[in-house]
């Protein structure tokens, strides 16, 4: 197994209940094929620059281990949640 980390940030606008659901959506989709790590929950924190006319975002990074397969299934899975404004998925073992 490969270890990767995920980075995303999350619409600030959405409730509490709603981000902890999203962050749990993440944890699901990686549970199904692979091994949840650490999850760091960074909080609102402001943007280097506007995305959607906001200027704050919910940062949660999230580390994991899984078969190269899984990160594109969980890249295609947040480019269509409308909860996600934008995400980054890294291969922590390249040099």
């Amino acid at each position: 197994m490969t270890n990767y980390e995920v980075m995303f940030i999350l619409d600030p606008a959405l409730e509490d209940d709603k981000k902890e659901a999203a962050v749990e959506m993440v944890k699901e989709i990686i549970a199904a094929e692979g091994e949840v790590g650490n999850v760091d929950v960074w909080g609102m924190r402001k943007l280097a620059y506007p995305i959607q006319k906001k200027n704050e975002g919910y940062y949660v990074v999230v580390e994991f281990k899984a078969q190269p397969t899984l990160p594109k299934e969980l890249d295609r899975r947040m480019k269509i949640a409308d909860s996600v404004m934008r995400h980054l998925i890294v291969n922590k073992d390249e040099k």
